[in-house]
C-alpha cells in the first residue's frame, strides 16, 4: 500500500509560498509559508500534518488493541505535538509526545496503560518516530 501527497513552492524560503496536495483530494491546493513553520501564522506546515497523522495512527491502533483483548472504547481523544528545535544549526523533529483520553468501560487502569504502551510501539507512525516519543494516556471514568 502506498500513499501519496505533494508539494509546489514558489519563492526564495522566507517570502515564498507553497501548497500542499493528496491524492485523495483531503488537501488540495493547502498553502503554506515560511511564516506558518516558523512564526506561527495560521496554516498548516509539516510538523502539524505529522502530528495529525500519529494522532489518527496511535488512536487507530489503541482502538485496534483494546479491541483484540476483548474491550470497545465508547470514546479515544489523541493529541500529538510535534516539537522542532534547532540542533546543531539544523531544524530537526526532536521529539513527539501523545496526549491520549479513552473512556473504556470495564478496563483496569493497570491493563489500559499496557495495552496503550502495545498500541504506541505498534502504531506505524510510531515505529518511524520511535525514538522521539513519549506518551501519557489517562482513562476516564465511563
Amino acid at each position: 500500500m502506498k500513499r501519496t501527497a505533494s508539494a509546489v513552492w514558489h519563492g526564495d524560503l522566507k517570502k515564498g509560498h507553497g501548497a500542499l496536495a493528496t491524492k485523495s483530494g483531503v488537501l488540495k491546493n493547502t498553502p503554506y509559508s515560511f511564516v506558518n513553520r516558523f512564526e506561527n501564522e495560521p496554516g498548516t506546515n509539516p510538523e502539524e500534518l505529522l502530528a495529525a497523522a500519529h494522532a489518527g495512527c496511535f488512536t487507530m491502533a489503541l482502538t485496534a488493541e483494546l479491541g483484540r483483548a476483548g474491550f470497545t472504547p465508547t470514546r479515544m481523544a489523541t493529541q500529538a505535538t510535534v516539537s522542532l528545535e534547532q540542533v546543531d544549526g539544523q531544524w530537526t523533529v526532536t521529539a513527539v509526545h501523545l496526549e491520549n483520553e479513552a473512556w473504556v468501560p470495564g478496563i483496569a487502569s493497570d491493563q489500559f496503560q499496557s495495552i496503550a504502551a502495545g498500541a504506541k510501539a505498534g502504531c506505524p507512525v510510531s515505529r518511524l518516530f520511535r525514538a522521539a516519543i513519549t506518551l501519557a494516556a489517562r482513562l476516564e471514568p465511563s
